[in-house]
């Protein structure tokens, strides 16, 4: 009798092993979620926009989650990426919506006067340079200012810890329009905000203000080897 309970005891072990280990696997849309976070190749080909490169989502999305694990972030659904190594006349704003995996609004966007003509050269963190700033951000409270709606921004980096001093903020403007490209050959600039075309402005500023993460990129080989957010 003994020998029968144990015999049946290790058939149900067995194959209540061989259930669990063959349940189908699943992954979450969560970015932060799974062995590495979110397998980044996974959610750039879901976003499915190679306008985005993915070397400059990958960097963006690794801030990402380094912000949202030490619980920096409050508005986690967006991630916003400003590809600064293209040109000022094509679409380089990204706006990321990680409920539904997709990128939801993508445009032109000013770099500052000093940083350069059609591409961004230069950049820097210090006041009154009219230089844009590279590296993470988070977005903060709304205002109306010169420009009407517009959104302040705190570097999170040294690379951009002065963006409040500068009145770094994201607002729109009448040089960014594919109009002002036409008759100026390239795109107006800004005094180093990163300005947007007035059109869908105040639904991009309703869905990123409050604590949402803004990553502005560019391939400048200091930062990148001392970024703790956009490096391993």
């Amino acid at each position: 009798m003994i020998k029968r309970i144990l015999l049946l005891s290790v058939l149900a072990i067995v194959t209540f092993s061989s259930i669990s280990w063959n349940l189908p696997h699943t992954e979450s849309a969560d970015p932060i979620k799974g062995k590495h976070s979110y397998n980044s190749i996974k959610l750039y080909n879901l976003l499915n926009d190679k306008d985005l490169k993915f070397e400059v989502f990958e960097k963006a999305l690794l801030g990402y989650n380094k912000l949202l694990k030490d619980k920096k972030i409050q508005n986690s659904k967006f991630l916003t990426v400003i590809d600064l190594s293209l040109s000022a006349n094509e679409n380089r704003f990204f706006l990321i919506d990680f409920k539904s995996n997709k990128i939801i609004h993508k445009s032109i966007v000013a770099h500052g006067r000093n940083s350069g003509g059609e591409f961004a050269k230069y950049f820097s963190n210090k006041i009154g340079s009219y230089q844009s700033s590279i590296g993470f951000y988070k977005t903060a409270e709304t205002y109306n200012g010169k420009h009407g709606l517009s959104l302040r921004l705190d570097g999170l980096e040294n690379s951009n810890s002065n963006a409040r001093k500068r009145a770094i903020v994201i607002h729109s403007a009448d040089y960014v329009s594919d109009l002002f490209i036409k008759r100026n050959g390239r795109l107006g600039r800004s005094l180093g905000c990163p300005s947007l075309p007035k059109e869908g402005f105040s639904n991009i500023i309703k869905n990123i203000k409050n604590g949402s993460v803004l990553f502005i990129y560019y391939p400048e080989k200091n930062y990148l080897k001392n970024s703790l957010l956009a490096s391993n």
